[in-house]
């Protein structure tokens, strides 16, 4: 019997939800699932359409990429989940998807600016967008560079990665996060409807401009700020 069982599960269901929520296509994407104690998590094999996943399918791998238990190769991204988690401690699921509007975003090379309250409740920043990756480290070990290009895009634009739980990487895609796979997941459905909010908006009026600050701070605090009154917690 697996060691990992739960862990695996876990990480199954929420690659599971992908395709449910319209987030992916035949294999794209990939959700991971961590246990910090144990220094492992477990991941998507590489490239099996998700009709076919099992949960014993999954990958289990430790934060410096290598295999503890599992028969498939893993997400050709691995490497950039084991590079998060080690330098990002208390997250605890990463979610990558090519859906239609965040990618559209980073392809476009621009940060998706916050127009209405959908996205100051889930951010009191623009969603970042880091720049494409240099020649060199393209080269080089690209997934692992992919990694450090997310930490050096919340370095250079001062971002908290426990407030800005997604980004999208220049012409390539969105990457998510959580204290969990299923929060990491409900992050990536997110960012897609805010990104695809955004995109509207700006062909109904390309002189859009910014949600005012005392909204922003306003809808972000009622969900999480000291005084959050959103929801059913604490009745």
């Amino acid at each position: 019997m697996s060691t990992y069982k739960e862990l695996k599960r876990a990480c199954f269901e929420a690659n599971m939800a992908l395709p449910k929520l319209n987030l992916v296509v035949y294999t794209f994407g990939n959700v991971s699932q961590a246990d910090a104690d144990a220094g492992v998590f477990a991941i998507k094999p590489s490239g099996i359409p998700y009709e076919e996943l099992t949960a014993e399918d999954m990958v289990v791998v430790d934060f410096e990429n290598q295999v503890v238990e599992g028969k498939m190769r893993p997400s050709s991204d691995t490497r950039t989940h084991g590079f998060l988690y080690q330098r990002w401690k208390g997250i605890g699921g990463i979610c990558h998807t090519h859906s239609t509007y965040a990618v559209s975003w980073a392809q476009a090379l621009r940060d998706i600016p916050i127009f209405g309250t959908t996205h100051a409740d889930h951010n009191t920043r623009a969603i970042p967008c880091a720049p494409p990756m240099a020649d060199d480290l393209i080269a080089g070990d690209y997934e692992y560079m992919t990694g450090q290009q997310i930490l050096d895009c919340f370095q250079d634009k001062q971002l908290s990665y426990q407030e800005v739980e997604m980004v999208l990487i220049g012409n390539h895609g969105p990457f998510t996060w959580g204290k969990d796979a299923q929060k990491a997941v409900y992050n990536s459905r997110v960012l897609e409807e805010i990104a695809r909010m955004a995109y509207l908006t700006l062909q109904i009026n390309p002189d859009a401009r910014p949600l005012k600050a005392s909204l922003i701070q306003k809808h972000y605090d009622r969900k999480h700020g000291a005084g959050a009154y959103y929801g059913q917690e604490g009745c």
